[in-house]
């Protein structure tokens, strides 16, 4: 399978384009569209989200991440295998926190570049070529050369702050939640002190809460409403970590 990650929304021709490239050079992959709404122009958040989101992919699965602010600038085009998944993106640090994270890694720079390369679409013109490749079966080995570790490594710890607003108006941090839930504890956020639920019908109704959701990630959430709306939230806002009363971390 091939799961696509990028910036490119949904109301313009880019994620089609891609698409025709991957059916027509890969026509018997699935190909699964995860989230095109990945944060514009920030490498940094979409490697929290692309961590979290990727966390349980089969073996064998492909993964094309695109947020690529640099196109066509002096960034490398990136191969990244983890524990025999694949992610072909930009080396600017969206696959960083995978490589970070992870026991090993390997990494491939890709220096083939097709006849008809765009300047701006890399995305179409060289990462979807090289991913279809793979989740075909056909590793590139002529087209990649292995390099010691991606060029650009961003700080694999949590980062707390909103990455991801969707529908419903929750708001996903970079915080994993892991081991961090404890009885009475709070997140601050636009200063106020939101306390943890387990699941939604634990808040009352038009509560704004703090949990952990299906991605592993600390999320900010109203019971049947919008926590965006709720609390004035937008991408980037910073958030506190979890704190239990008492604790006086700043």
């Amino acid at each position: 399978m091939l799961l696509l990650l990028s910036d490119y929304g949904w109301h313009d021709p880019y994620v089609g384009q891609l698409k025709t490239v991957l059916a027509t050079l890969a026509p018997d992959v699935a190909v699964i569209d995860l989230l095109h709404a990945l944060p514009d122009f920030n490498p940094h958040a979409g490697a929290h989200l692309l961590a979290a989101l990727c966390r349980d992919l089969p073996v064998g699965a492909v993964v094309l991440a695109v947020v690529d602010p640099g196109v066509g600038g002096p960034r490398e085009a990136a191969v990244l295998e983890v524990a025999g998944r694949y992610f072909v993106g930009p080396d600017n640090g969206l696959l960083s926190l995978l490589a970070g994270r992870a026991h090993s890694s390997r990494v491939w720079h890709i220096h083939w570049r097709p006849e008809g390369l765009s300047a701006t679409f890399h995305g179409r013109d060289l990462f979807a070529p090289i991913a279809a490749s793979i989740a075909s079966g056909r590793f590139p080995d002529d087209k990649l050369t292995p390099v010691a570790g991606l060029r650009v490594q961003f700080d694999t710890a949590e980062l707390a702050r909103i990455l991801y607003i969707d529908h419903y108006g929750n708001a996903w941090t970079g915080i994993r939640g892991g081991g961090l839930v404890e009885p009475g504890s709070y997140l601050e956020v636009q200063g106020l002190a939101l306390p943890w639920r387990g699941v939604f019908m634990e808040a009352g109704k038009g509560e704004a809460f703090w949990y952990v959701n299906s991605s592993g990630l600390i999320e900010v959430a109203v019971n049947r409403g919008s926590a965006a709306l709720r609390l004035g939230l937008k991408l980037g806002d910073p958030v506190g970590l979890p704190q239990t009363p008492g604790s006086h971390h700043h």
